[in-house]
C-alpha cells in the first residue's frame, strides 16, 4: 500500500503547500489519486502562519481529502492553552511555558493577530486568544489523533516506547519521547515513521524513519512516499530512494 508522509510543519504554510505539490506530482506519475497523506504533527509554533496552516488543513478536510494529521507536542501545547482554562503541559521543563522563546507560542498567537502586552496577566491573554482563534481551529487541534497504523507502518509524532503495544502507548510518549526510542535498535514489527527531533535530512534508520527536517528552524519540510518498507524522498526532480543507514552510523 502506498502512503505519503509530511514532516513537522511549524506554521510554514508555503512549505506545506510545496509538500502537497510534490505529492500531487508523484500521484500523477504513478496514477494514484487515493493514497493517504499522513502529517506527523506540529502544525503550529515558531513559523509565521499557524493560522494559515490550520485553515489549509480544515479546507482539505472539507474537501474529503485523504489526509491524516497527527497531534504533535506543539499542537498539544496550543490546545492546552486554549482550553477553558490555560494548562501547562507537565512534560515541559520547569520554568518553560508555551511562550518561552524556544517553544514558539508567541509566533502562533501573532498569526491570529494577538501580540502579548508587556506585563499582561495570563487570564487576560487567554481571553483575548479565545476571541481571536476560531472555535473550528480549537476543535480541530483537540480532535487530532496521536497515532496511525497500517499493515506495514506506525506513524506517531515523536515515536513509540519500545516494547509497548501501540494500544498501550501513552499520549505523552507518542508526542514527546526521544532517546528511549532513538537509542533502541530493535525491530518494532513495523516501520515507525515520526518527526519531533529535527535532522538535517530525512533519515532511514531501518527500524524507524525520521522526517522532521527542521521546518521550525527555516529548513524545507520533509516529504516521503512509502511502499511497505521502501521509502523515497520526494524532490523537485522526483523520487530519491532512501537506503537505511548502517548500524552505528
Amino acid at each position: 500500500m502506498r502512503i505519503y508522509a509530511i514532516g513537522d510543519i511549524h506554521g510554514h504554510l508555503a512549505e506545506l503547500e510545496r509538500a502537497h505539490r510534490l505529492i500531487a506530482e508523484d500521484r500523477e506519475r504513478v496514477g494514484d489519486a487515493t493514497a493517504r497523506v499522513v502529517h506527523v504533527g506540529d502544525l503550529c509554533d515558531r513559523g509565521p502562519d499557524t493560522k494559515g496552516v490550520i485553515a489549509f488543513m480544515l479546507d482539505g478536510k472539507a474537501r474529503n481529502e485523504p489526509w491524516i494529521a497527527l497531534k504533535g507536542n506543539h499542537d498539544r501545547l496550543m490546545e492546552y492553552f486554549l482550553g477553558d482554562e490555560p494548562r501547562l503541559d507537565p512534560y515541559m521543563m520547569v520554568g518553560w511555558t508555551w511562550f518561552h522563546e524556544g517553544v514558539g507560542g508567541v509566533a502562533t498567537l501573532r498569526s491570529y493577530g494577538v501580540d502579548i502586552a508587556k506585563k499582561e496577566r495570563l487570564f487576560h491573554l487567554h481571553a483575548r486568544a479565545l476571541d481571536a482563534v476560531p472555535e473550528a481551529h480549537r476543535a480541530y487541534l483537540a480532535g487530532l489523533p496521536v497515532s496511525f497504523e497500517t499493515d506495514a507502518q506506525i506513524f506517531a509524532h515523536a515515536g513509540i516506547r519500545p516494547g509497548v503495544p501501540l494500544a498501550e502507548q501513552t499520549e505523552t510518549d507518542l508526542l514527546w519521547i526521544r532517546h528511549e526510542f532513538h537509542d533502541d535498535p530493535r525491530d518494532h514489527g513495523k516501520l515507525v515513521v515520526h518527526g519531533h527531533t529535527p535532522v538535517k535530512a530525512v533519515t532511514h534508520y531501518g527500524n524507524r524513519l525520521n522526517i522532521d527536517t527542521g521546518a521550525g528552524y527555516g529548513r524545507p519540510i520533509g516529504v516521503v512516499v512509502i511502499e511497505g518498507r521502501k521509502v523515497w524522498q520526494l524532490t523537485d526532480a522526483g523520487r530519491v530512494k532512501m537506503k537505511p543507514r548502517a548500524p552505528g552510523k
